[in-house]
């Protein structure tokens, strides 16, 4: 797809995600809104994938590490067939596999996840498997900014880097916003580059709500021998006005009234595009 196509797909996406949190009564609002550029460009721009074969070998691999901003990740993959989306009318609610957190049970989900800080040892796992056994195939797994609190990543941090892991990518949603305020104040992450760096990957900071900027990166391999990491600027609620940079939307259902709101920005956005 063609970046401004992908930016439409983006605006389809979130207004997919607020109808399903709206009709299910329950979701984690703002951090979907936000990672959903990043998920655009990924399942429709970079990775290799089969709908109609999701174990498919020469597929490759993601983990939506933060796994409680799985809505959008729900409405990719009903979106390109991994299965039928009627059933996003089913979230959350019991007996679905469409549970708020991502289910491998559902096509097209590696693992499951919920438990913040396991996405990225999985997905160096994965990268290493992947490189034992001489294939092409990349690991890309998307984290939260919260999440840098848990001490997990930053072993993963280190294996990835010594094992030279250049067949993974990770992403952290740099939206400054965690479920009890601002990153800052609850446990500063800044200079949050030069961490990483420290750990011998290669770091890019971009706008992550930037489909032209995050397809300019994603769509070339980073340098050899380096795990890449993509610091994504983004906003928090991204995309309707009333829940952006706020808080409060980490989790949250909009009323009928916001509902009608957000559609209308939503329906605006896409007569920009068009």
């Amino acid at each position: 797809m063609e970046t401004t196509e992908l930016r439409r797909k983006a605006v389809a996406i979130r207004r997919a995600l607020l109808q399903m949190i709206h009709h299910a009564k329950a979701g984690h609002t703002g951090g979907a809104l936000s990672s959903v550029d990043i998920l655009t460009a990924l399942y429709y721009g970079v990775m290799h994938i089969n709908p109609k074969q999701p174990k498919w070998e020469g597929r490759d691999f993601f983990v939506m590490s933060k796994g409680h901003s799985v809505e959008g990740l729900y409405c990719i993959l009903a979106d390109l067939g991994f299965f039928d989306p009627a059933e996003l009318d089913t979230f959350c609610r019991f007996g679905t596999r469409l549970i708020g957190h991502p289910n491998n049970k559902v096509p097209g989900v590696e693992m499951n996840t919920g438990a913040l800080g396991h996405g990225l040892p999985v997905a160096t796992g994965m990268a290493k498997g992947l490189k034992m056994m001489g294939r092409p195939n990349r690991v890309y797994t998307v984290m939260g900014d919260g999440e840098q609190g848990e001490g997990s990543i930053y072993e993963a941090a280190m294996a990835a880097s010594h094992y030279k892991l250049d067949n993974l990518t990770a992403c952290i949603d740099r939206n400054h916003l965690q479920i009890s305020g601002d990153t800052e104040d609850v446990m500063a992450l800044e200079p949050l580059a030069d961490r990483w760096r420290a750990f011998g990957w290669h770091v890019v900071d971009l706008d992550g709500n930037d489909m032209d900027a995050l397809m300019a990166e994603l769509g070339h391999e980073p340098p050899a021998g380096k795990p890449r990491m993509i610091i994504a600027h983004t906003v928090k609620g991204r995309g309707v006005k009333e829940m952006e940079n706020v808080a409060k939307w980490h989790h949250g259902v909009p009323d009928d009234a916001l509902m009608e709101s957000a559609m209308a920005q939503l329906s605006e956005q896409e007569r920009s595009l068009a």
